[in-house]
């Protein structure tokens, strides 16, 4: 395993590192990280652990990496990533996923704004996006394919989401915990509680999510979901903003 120091390092010359770590190792740890951007954009095949609060741009483009944060983590988490996983071990900023296309991102506590934007699934390639806590407005806006679930650990049973969640959306599924079914959606977002296929299809990441922040997974599958789909009879043509 390399170990690089961050500390105050220009963020060119610690991707530097890391692109050379890479070439001999399979595990690299960065440690005193502060802010530094584009950590392990479209890396493969290593293990990447990061001890601080990297910056916009982590996992860009990702192609089968893991990385694992232990804090929080800013803008654009995973933007356009393919294959592999992130674990947030703390809160991220606005847009993660971005435009994601494969791979699963996993986030103990919060996500920001635009979640989820424009993620699409194609073939074998299905992205999963887990909030644990709540998410920001615009949750899954233009959403074409794909899984984003926000379990809204400690939400007490609300509403887990800001406004506009769905906005735009003509693929995926959003899953959100919460004891009532959410009202002030989208028309054409289609609201229904989770069925049992629903919930054989969410356990899997829901257990997996458990695993990685010590959370109750029993506990959380035993609560109340609902999910949001496009309503295909409303359609879109070219209608792609919020309409009340």
């Amino acid at each position: 395993m390399t170990t690089i120091q961050a500390g105050l390092t220009y963020y060119k010359q610690v991707n530097e590192k890391v692109r050379e770590a890479a070439e001999k190792d399979d595990s690299i740890t960065i440690e005193n990280v502060i802010g530094q951007r584009y950590i392990g954009c479209g890396s493969s095949g290593k293990n990447i652990t990061v001890h601080g609060t990297p910056g916009n741009g982590l996992g860009q483009y990702l192609n089968g990496s893991t990385l694992e944060v232990f804090g929080n983590a800013q803008e654009a988490v995973g933007d356009t990533m393919n294959e592999g996983d992130i674990i947030i071990h703390g809160n991220v900023g606005d847009a993660c996923g971005y435009g994601m296309r494969g791979g699963r991102i996993f986030i103990e506590g919060d996500c920001g704004y635009r979640g989820g934007i424009h993620m699409k699934a194609y073939q074998e390639h299905f992205p999963v996006v887990v909030i644990g806590g709540k998410a920001g407005s615009f949750l899954g806006e233009y959403q074409a394919g794909g899984l984003i679930l926000v379990l809204g650990i400690g939400q007490n049973g609300a509403y887990p989401v800001n406004n506009f969640c769905g906005t735009g959306m003509h693929g995926g599924k959003i899953v959100l915990r919460c004891d009532k079914a959410p009202t002030g959606l989208p028309p054409q977002v289609l609201v229904n509680e989770a069925t049992e296929a629903d919930m054989t299809h969410i356990a899997p990441y829901i257990k997996e999510y458990a695993r990685h922040f010590g959370a109750n997974a029993a506990d959380l599958l035993e609560q109340k979901y609902f999910v949001l789909t496009p309503n295909p009879a409303a359609g879109y043509k070219q209608l792609y903003t919020f309409e009340a």
